[in-house]
């Protein structure tokens, strides 16, 4: 196992990205953060933190479950187990980040797109993601990341959040699982 990101690197980018936001976009105003179910739930909410420190905005945050948006959803999933979307209020007209911990193929962030639009029609959506490992299958890529490293297509990136102390870290194939619940990529 490889240490990609440690808490205080993590922390230090997503703070960096949430500058980067409030700067782009005039301080933030009808900025909607919704995190894609599971991993990228844990990079809105340190966001909306950081957001909350520099701005003194309040962000609402949101999370979107992309398991019926998958495009290998009726053979990869025989029995999917479906979690909620809680999006706060219409995306109508909003600025949406959407994030995730891990981007990779694209395939996550085309479902979290399609999901989206459920919501109403955004007037922007951009993406951020902790960690871009390349690989693309589809021509998506993230407005912000906190690191962007190749990543062997048979190694695994796992994600952990520790009560807002986030870390990542890169799995050889020959590595065992972390328990469910514990990582993702």
């Amino acid at each position: 196992m490889r240490t990609l990101l440690d808490p205080d690197s993590a922390a230090r980018g997503l703070r960096r990205i949430a500058g980067e936001i409030s700067e782009r976009h005039a301080g933030a105003h009808d900025l909607v953060l919704v995190g894609v179910r599971r991993g990228g739930v844990a990079i809105a909410r340190e966001l909306r933190r950081w957001i909350l420190e520099l701005e003194g905005r309040d962000t609402p945050v949101g999370s979107v479950d992309i398991t019926l948006y998958r495009d290998d959803a009726s053979t990869a999933l025989p029995n999917p187990r479906i979690g909620p979307s809680e999006i706060p209020l219409s995306l109508e007209g909003r600025f949406v980040l959407l994030t995730d911990d891990v981007l990779y193929t694209g395939r996550t962030v085309r479902a979290a797109l399609d999901a989206l639009l459920d919501y109403g029609r955004p007037r922007l959506i951009e993406l951020c993601v902790l960690i871009d490992r390349g690989g693309r299958e589809l021509p998506i890529a993230a407005n912000y990341f906190v690191k962007s490293e190749r990543i062997l297509p048979s190694d695994r990136v796992d994600v952990l959040d520790s009560g807002g102390q986030i870390s990542a870290f890169v799995q050889p194939a020959s590595a065992p699982t972390i328990p469910p619940g514990k990582g993702s990529g």
